[in-house]
């Protein structure tokens, strides 16, 4: 499989992860513990990552690559916003490491889409590998 089919397969990809994301935790409810995450963290998530994936999009259509037409500065705008959103998920998934100490609050409420981190870890693992990937593919003239 070429490096090129990889990334235009793999595209669409971190806008599942930021829109799930927001789905999981953005609810009205207030979570506690390690369910608890911060509103400007996962606004950066949301936001950052939807317009980086937009505008990676609009990157890989404008015809960057081997011809070298098009602007190559809106692919590194884009794979910066995509590496904060991905930096941004990190943090979020951070939220599963265990509180220290004796005191430590202890999780109320269940998280609605599975138990433990599995999901998170998935995604927002798989987000990091995938931004990895595109700026490789962008570094090599791949895509």
């Amino acid at each position: 499989m070429s490096t090129a089919l990889l990334v235009y397969l793999l595209t669409p990809l971190p806008g599942v992860v930021v829109i799930l994301t927001r789905l999981r935790l953005g609810g009205p409810k207030a979570l506690s513990g390690r369910l608890e995450i911060s509103r400007r963290v996962l606004n950066t998530h949301t936001i950052v990552g939807l317009i980086a994936g937009l505008t990676w999009i609009a990157f890989l259509l404008t015809g960057i690559g081997s011809e070298h037409k098009g602007n190559p500065i809106v692919g590194v705008v884009a794979l910066a916003m995509l590496w904060v959103t991905a930096v941004a998920g990190l943090m979020i998934l951070a939220r599963w490491l265990r509180p220290r100490g004796k005191r430590a609050a202890q999780v109320i409420n269940e998280d609605s889409w599975g138990r433990g981190p599995g999901l998170s870890l998935l995604a927002h693992l798989g987000l990091f590998v995938m931004v990895l990937i595109f700026t490789w593919a962008y570094l090599v003239t791949a895509v």
